[in-house]
């Protein structure tokens, strides 16, 4: 690592050579029923536990001991859904109260200790509570993205095996409700797996018809029908909850997170990487079905006694590209969490940020964003009209935290466009050749963290030991494969290029995807792309590139083509042979923002494609179709 690097360095490195001591130190952020004394398990590599024979209860952390240290009256949680005009603050202990309600109908549900609830849920309080309840009574959840098709909820309920389904009548999107109930229902018309009982949210833009195992939330939160539930003690190494990794097909992949190494990886988090503590406000633009929903709108910030906001709708269209300018005001939010998509998307509509004009954004300290690559364009634009630090980091459904950042609370160090920034302590991070040796700075290879991993990281898949060392423990011994592929720079800065598989191979040149966007990324026009490599029987690979543009851009995509291929043939050389570049409307996606290089690439090659059932909009594959077929 580079000097200069003060706290950050010393942590670093305390954490690599000696980790028992430095996560000992970090546990005693958390409450414990019984405090841990052994702090790692290594008996049975390559699996590892943290925090072995400790007790503790995760919802008493996030929310009994904030009231007990006086945090009742502060807001815990803030609703904000511009698709239902509705707008809504709960205290610490409203929440509590709320959540402690739900958590006895789901013990009166039968829920005991160890069970699974499946929550199927919009953007509402009420998921949040169930997730809470769920912890509260030691039941495992395991949250599906709402509106996720029933062929891909089904797998998820045959293998969660759940006692309870939480789901709610509808979602509401811009444009459309969509109706939770019928998918839920053609879910479990398809699945072997029958829940005992499905408890259902009525909204007001659709209401659901109930079947004989129908509970509606409103009865089980009628005052008094049953005692609110206690906190019941669980081992740290329970499960906290499952969460299936997006676009599965067959059996799908189910990250267990364990309670303990979870509670304590999230509370150190919150103040070295994003440095929010009690009272701040942290506003995650994300969604609960995904990690960075579980990790940073609910268990972060609510662990951390600080304030989250659950905001239901979008970067743009609702109504505007200022929406998140007029959260940012309105709440004095301190910390904007959210995925690079959604500031493409708001330079896209709002290339001047005109909309920012006349906002009172003072109290926002730092924007973070995750999820897909930050390109250089995005970062400088941002940094310029915010006047804030713009923190990338890199993290995984897997790791349930950030790999990489710029730890706000421990240091000040540079930021580098391109760069989630340096590793966080505990994940020793190397770039690995084909070889399995670490390769010297600058070289491009597979991203690995040595073994064992830190606390809140997964445990294992789902009921699947060997297919968890099989998927990410086996290509190196001792080391996580991460999927991801990069370098790191003479300073131990890490720049993440893209998946391993968006590697292409161009005439025995190995060219990153990644590094080609990168070029594309930074012109003017250019509002954000994706570079596929595509099947040439001469050259084995060639990497095709998809631009949208920046509103108001009137450029002939002639010569934007022209200009584009001249500069990556003068960024990167003659032999990154991209030649063809066309201009699209919009890029396919996940709902969290990824791009479908996968799908795209499965497409352009004429393989058969299984479109993924996290798309966000399949209308958008179908129009790209015929140009990726061309």
């Amino acid at each position: 690592m580079s000097s200069g690097q003060g706290g950050y360095a010393d942590a670093y490195r305390r954490s690599l050579e000696d980790p028992a001591a430095f996560w000992a130190d970090a546990a005693k952020g958390v409450s414990w029923i019984r405090k841990p004394k052994q702090i790692l398990d290594e008996s049975n590599p390559p699996i590892y536990r943290w925090y072995p024979g400790a007790r503790l209860n995760v919802c008493y952390n996030a929310l009994d001991r904030h009231i007990i240290e006086g945090r009742a009256d502060q807001d815990a949680l803030i609703y904000d859904s511009p698709v239902t005009g509705t707008k809504r603050r709960y205290t610490y202990a409203e929440l509590l109260d709320l959540t402690a309600r739900f958590a006895g109908g789901l013990e009166a549900l039968g829920v005991t200790k160890g069970d699974t609830v499946l929550i199927y849920m919009p953007m509402v309080p009420e998921a949040v509570i169930a997730m809470l309840a769920c912890a509260r009574i030691g039941a495992v959840h395991s949250v599906v993205f709402g509106g996720f098709a029933p062929a891909e909820l089904a797998v998820r309920i045959d293998d969660a095996r759940p006692k309870v389904i939480v789901s709610a009548s509808c979602g509401v999107e811009p444009t459309r409700v969509v109706e939770y109930k019928p998918l839920l229902d053609e879910a479990l018309r398809r699945a072997e797996h029958q829940p005992e009982t499905n408890v259902i949210l009525q909204r007001q833009q659709a209401q659901a018809e109930m079947g004989p195992k129908d509970v509606e939330w409103r009865t089980l939160m009628t005052p008094n029908a049953v005692p609110p539930a206690g906190c019941v003690t669980v081992e740290a190494t329970d499960p906290l909850y499952i969460l299936y990794t997006s676009g599965t097909t067959g059996r799908p992949k189910g990250i267990v997170r364990d309670s303990g190494g979870y509670a304590v990886a999230l509370t150190w988090s919150m103040k070295a990487i994003y440095g929010v503590g009690p009272g701040d406000v942290m506003f995650t633009a994300s969604d609960v079905g995904w990690v960075v929903g579980h990790s940073y709108i609910v268990y972060g910030p609510l662990l951390a006694g600080a304030t989250t906001v659950l905001y239901e709708g979008k970067p743009v269209g609702t109504p505007d590209a200022g929406a998140f300018w007029r959260v940012v005001e309105e709440y004095g939010v301190n910390a904007v969490f959210t995925a690079p998509t959604a500031f493409r998307a708001i330079r896209r509509a709002d290339p001047n940020a005109e909309l920012l004009a006349g906002k009172n954004i003072q109290s926002l300290k730092t924007l973070f964003l995750a999820g897909e690559r930050l390109d250089p364009d995005t970062y400088a634009w941002a940094t310029e009209k915010l006047g804030v630090p713009v923190v990338d980091n890199w993290w995984q459904t897997e790791t349930g935290w950030p790999i990489c950042a710029n730890p706000r609370g421990l240091d000040d160090l540079p930021l580098k466009p391109g760069s989630p920034s340096v590793p966080i302590p505990g994940y020793d991070v190397q770039v690995l050749g084909p070889d399995g040796q670490a390769l010297e700075a600058g070289q491009e290879g597979a991203i690995c963290i040595r073994l064992p991993m830190p606390p809140g990281t997964l445990a294992t898949l789902w009921q699947d030991d060997d297919r968890y060392v099989s998927s990410y423990l086996s290509a190196f011994e001792g080391w996580y494969l991460s999927g991801d592929g990069g370098y790191k720079d003479e300073d131990g800065y890490v720049f993440v290029m893209g998946r391993t598989d968006d590697v292409i191979n161009v005439a025995g040149h190995r060219l990153s995807t990644g590094s080609m966007e990168a070029v594309l990324a930074a012109h003017p026009a250019v509002a954000e792309c994706a570079v596929i490599g595509v099947h040439d029987a001469l050259k084995g690979q060639q990497p095709r590139g998809f631009v949208v543009l920046k509103s108001g851009v009137d450029t002939p995509p002639a010569q934007l083509q022209d200009e584009l291929v001249e500069l990556v043939r003068a960024e990167i050389g003659a032999v990154a042979s991209l030649r063809r570049i066309d201009v699209v409307n919009a890029l396919p996606k996940t709902r969290s923002g990824k791009i479908l290089r996968k799908t795209m690439r499965q497409i352009a090659d004429g393989a058969e494609v299984m479109v993924p059932s996290t798309i966000e909009d399949a209308s958008v594959l179908e129009a790209l179709s015929p140009i990726l077929k061309w």
